[in-house]
């Protein structure tokens, strides 16, 4: 049996994208409803908390050092200080492309395999039809890649790129497109869940191909094989697992973030970050080209 340890005890309204930063060899993750950005150092237990003033979707690394942050306006940069404070207007923070749209915020996002950004949108009232995922290149140029999405949420790469997973989470299914190196097409489902497993939500992808994928209202992660086959399930104290990222030595540990958001007695767990030691093998990530 997959076991899970706690890794970061938190009250995260909904901690989302764990992201292993392998430069600082510490984990980044957001709280979307807090406007929080997280680190988290897990060979000294050393945290930090950067404090933004919108909601924040994601946060990735960028290759020069700082983050690319999914805000609710748009995509915008902190510099390798990591903006050195919270004010959106200083401390290294720059807008790189800024397109508010009212009632809508970010939400999950990855970067890809030559270095662009995919960031995902919804809207606050979760609207079918109001989102969008958007690809950002280095220098700011958005290319819309799927529009009328409800939820955009996972996003992640097979280990030789040639394949994209993504999730719209209200579909129940996980979906595979094929990817040229810059652009994804040819949709199509890869796995659908049953309404008692809950909603996919957040993903990664293993060095072997196997699909993680957290299920939001199920309490758990599970994991699929490059076929699509279920052949394995890690079992949550929490009920609103958001997503999950290979990280530590070797990238064999997976991080799971978690949310307390709607609900009345949440675990007392649900909101931290949770650990399953050993679990498997990551591919290393990308770093934000701009």
């Amino acid at each position: 049996m997959v076991r899970w340890e706690l890794a970061v005890r938190e009250w995260a309204e909904l901690g989302e994208g764990p992201t292993w930063d392998a430069a600082s060899a510490r984990l980044i993750w957001v709280d979307i409803l807090s406007s929080r950005i997280h680190t988290y150092d897990p060979a000294d237990g050393r945290r930090t908390v950067l404090a933004t003033e919108q909601h924040v979707g994601a946060a990735k690394p960028r290759a020069g050092g700082g983050l690319v942050v999914n805000l609710r306006d748009g995509v915008a940069l902190y510099g390798p200080e990591h903006g050195g404070g919270s004010q959106l207007d200083g401390g290294g923070f720059r807008w790189l492309l800024r397109e508010p749209v009212a009632g809508r915020r970010a939400n999950d996002a990855a970067v890809a395999p030559d270095g662009s950004l995919w960031a995902g949108t919804m809207r606050y009232d979760e609207a079918p039809g109001g989102g969008t995922l958007t690809r950002i290149a280095p220098d700011g140029t958005a290319t819309p890649v799927l529009g009328a999405v409800s939820v955009s949420n996972g996003i992640g790469w097979s280990p030789d790129g040639r394949l994209m997973y993504y999730v719209d989470s209200p579909t129940r299914t996980v979906d595979v497109l094929d990817f040229d190196g810059q652009l994804a097409h040819n949709r199509r489902e890869f796995i659908r869940l049953d309404p008692d497993a809950g909603f996919p939500d957040g993903l990664t992808v293993d060095a072997e191909g196997g699909v993680w994928v957290a299920l939001w209202d199920g309490a758990a992660v599970r994991r699929y094989a490059a076929d699509g086959t279920l052949d394995q399930i890690v079992a949550l104290p929490v009920r609103r697992p958001t997503a999950c990222a290979f990280g530590g030595p070797g990238l064999t540990d997976l991080y799971i973030t978690s949310a307390r958001v709607g609900q009345a007695a949440p675990h007392p767990l649900a909101g931290s970050v949770l650990v399953v030691p050993g679990a498997g093998r990551g591919v290393p990530g990308h770093a934000f080209a701009g």
